[in-house]
């Protein structure tokens, strides 16, 4: 590497960024006794794009005269060689190669009838149509680098545009595993969301009403779940008692909040009096289980006063109150902070 190559590639001005880290790249394996030549794949590799669109940079950079390419054969395998790249900072660039080949005389300009011609040269001229051994001077630019469109021997697709992908991997925002259940989950609540509409009355293909449409209805339904805890199907069982009630669908979400709240209600009592004895069979009508006793059920609703859950408005009464207040359970402002008094 040169450090004087490298900061004579940072100082060029006007360039697109990729272009830019193309251009350091190769000046950042110039060296200064050999000069640059890296290949095709080392460069891509290194600047982290394809080889198609490594090819279009270089030929940006060679528009604006920053470098020139000059390929290289073996004269012996007649094998591809990797590139040289001619620098624009280097004594023996020129923009274009005026130079002729020195063993055939490629690239010689044309001359006048009176200029001279040394015997050295002047064979060489009668046949402009075979390239140069050495550097391949008098290939048409056929292919997309502007080179000679014969293939390598050994790599045959070394001279054809290979659109292959970029080679940079970009890191994942989320984990693959999490993506994948986030959409299954919210497909499962899609498949929910379209239960409860048909509970409540609503045709499969008929045009919803504008409070049952879009992402607040949807948001509205998932806090029945998240913070009232009921699950799907007690919300399904709910929605369905209503429209026994209710001759029309309701006005919204909104419009079934009471109902909702009072089967969360419903569904802490009994879970209060599993919790201290389980729930009587209702085949066995003979031995009914006791219901709980007011010590136990104040010590049910001061632990739902002293937690920070959702607690609906109606879920405890003013006796409730004055039972926990008796037995010192709770206290007058924790009360007013969960807004029950």
């Amino acid at each position: 590497m040169s450090h004087d190559a490298t900061n004579w590639a940072i100082q060029r001005r006007g360039l697109k960024p990729t272009t830019k880290i193309v251009l350091w790249h190769l000046c950042d394996r110039y060296n200064p006794d050999f000069g640059c030549f890296p290949s095709q794949e080392r460069l891509a590799h290194d600047c982290e794009i394809s080889r198609s669109t490594l090819n279009e940079h270089l030929n940006r950079l060679e528009a604006e005269k920053l470098l020139r390419r000059v390929p290289r054969i073996d004269p012996v395998t007649k094998r591809q060689m990797p590139t040289r790249y001619i620098l624009g900072f280097e004594n023996s660039f020129t923009p274009h190669d005026p130079e002729p080949c020195p063993e055939t005389a490629h690239g010689v300009l044309p001359c006048d009838e009176d200029a001279e011609t040394t015997p050295e040269i002047a064979p060489a001229i009668s046949n402009p149509a075979e390239p140069c051994p050495e550097i391949a001077h008098g290939n048409p630019p056929e292919a997309v680098s502007g080179f000679c469109p014969d293939p390598c021997p050994e790599n045959a697709q070394s001279r054809v545009r290979n659109p292959d992908t970029n080679l940079v991997r970009e890191p994942l925002s989320k984990p693959v595993k999490e993506e994948e259940d986030a959409q299954a989950r919210d497909s499962d609540f899609d498949r929910f969301f379209t239960e409860l509409l048909s509970a409540l009355g609503f045709a499969a293909n008929a045009s919803l009403p504008a409070w049952w449409q879009g992402w607040p209805a949807r948001a509205h339904v998932r806090r029945w779940i998240n913070d009232l805890g009921l699950s799907e199907d007690r919300i399904l069982e709910t929605a369905k008692e209503t429209r026994r009630d209710h001759p029309n669908p309701p006005d919204g979400p909104k419009a079934l909040d009471r109902a909702m709240e009072r089967a969360a209600q419903r569904a802490a009592q009994a879970a209060a009096a599993k919790a201290n004895g389980g729930i009587a069979k209702s085949r066995r009508k003979t031995q009914r289980t006791p219901p709980p006793s007011a010590d136990e059920l104040a010590a049910f609703y001061a632990a739902k006063v002293n937690s920070d859950e959702y607690l609906p408005k109606n879920m405890i009464s003013a006796a409730m109150c004055g039972l926990m207040l008796e037995r010192g359970l709770v206290t007058p402002e924790r009360l007013r902070q969960r807004g029950v008094r």
